[in-house]
């Protein structure tokens, strides 16, 4: 028995970065920036992991917040448990139980400084895709 649960909380924690991630690559698909995925395991059993994207504008911040909801729902099954800040988007926090979104405007971002805060916690490597670079036909 204590095997078959040590299995599901393997599958589970890896379950939880995979939505971490996939939410890190829809941030970098609209054009988010500094994106930082934070593993708080080791340090909280509330959470598995904070994404922390950094948006320049109210409609970019919606934007990526609606297709992250849109991505976790489709390709994992997931149910948003809460939102916060929606209306005022200068913080929108997407709550997924184990894993949280964090989608700030710079200014908001620097002042609550999130990865200071939590820096004994590991940081999940994430590289952002490179910007396509488009050629003016010459």
């Amino acid at each position: 028995m204590a095997i078959a649960t040590a299995a599901n909380l393997g599958q589970q924690q890896s379950r939880s970065l995979e939505r971490a991630i996939a939410a890190a690559r829809v941030a970098d698909q609209n054009r988010g920036r500094d994106i930082s995925i934070i593993d708080l395991r080791e340090l909280t059993p509330v959470f598995d992991y904070f994404v922390v994207i950094t948006g320049s504008s109210r409609r970019q911040l919606h934007s990526i917040s609606e297709e992250i909801d849109q991505v976790l729902r489709k390709d994992f099954g997931d149910s948003r448990l809460g939102i916060e800040g929606y209306a005022e988007s200068r913080w929108i926090l997407l709550d997924f139980g184990d894993v949280v979104i964090h989608l700030f405007d710079e200014e908001t971002r620097a002042y609550y400084d999130l990865e200071q805060l939590w820096a004994g916690a590991k940081k999940v490597p994430f590289q952002p895709s490179e910007p396509k670079i488009v050629s003016d036909g010459g």
